[in-house]
């Protein structure tokens, strides 16, 4: 979880919100972003999906066996979608979404044998570190909008 969070650490340098993913495979490290919805203005760009799209093209390839990828904050739906399609083996999560987690919070993407994937989910990695990394920069934000 440490380079997810380090990733996460680099997005409000630019004004993101604080959320890192990293890709591995056979124990090394083969994609690592953060978000960037408001540095590129892509509604889709959040950390997983930029770190997926660089670790297909790392491997050359759209399904990413054998892929585990660690992200801090639980996957919305959009993302969750993504690592499903992707066809990762497991996903590493650090802070639940209870708004808009897709992984056991409000949905549960990669355990529903309703799907042409399932994946394993493990919840809660330094929990209390990336969801203190998301409060700050919420609490900052909060903080800079109060008007004197």
């Amino acid at each position: 979880m440490e380079p997810a969070l380090a990733e996460a650490r680099s997005a409000p340098e630019h004004g993101d919100v604080p959320v890192g993913a990293v890709v591995w495979l056979n124990g090394e490290v083969i994609a690592r972003r953060h978000n960037e919805r408001e540095l590129t203005g892509d509604p889709t760009a959040h950390a997983e999906m930029l770190a997926l799209r660089d670790a297909a093209t790392q491997l050359g390839a759209w399904r990413l066996d054998g892929v585990t990828v660690a992200v801090t904050l639980e996957p919305c739906p959009m993302c969750a979608g993504a690592l499903l399609q992707a066809r990762v083996v497991r996903v590493v999560y650090g802070a639940d979404d209870p708004k808009a987690g897709a992984l056991g919070s409000l949905y549960n993407l990669g355990a529903d044998p309703r799907l042409n994937h399932e994946f394993e989910v493990v919840p809660g990695v330094r929990a209390g570190e990336c969801a203190a990394l998301l409060q700050d920069f919420f609490s900052d934000l909060r903080g800079s909008a109060v008007v004197s």
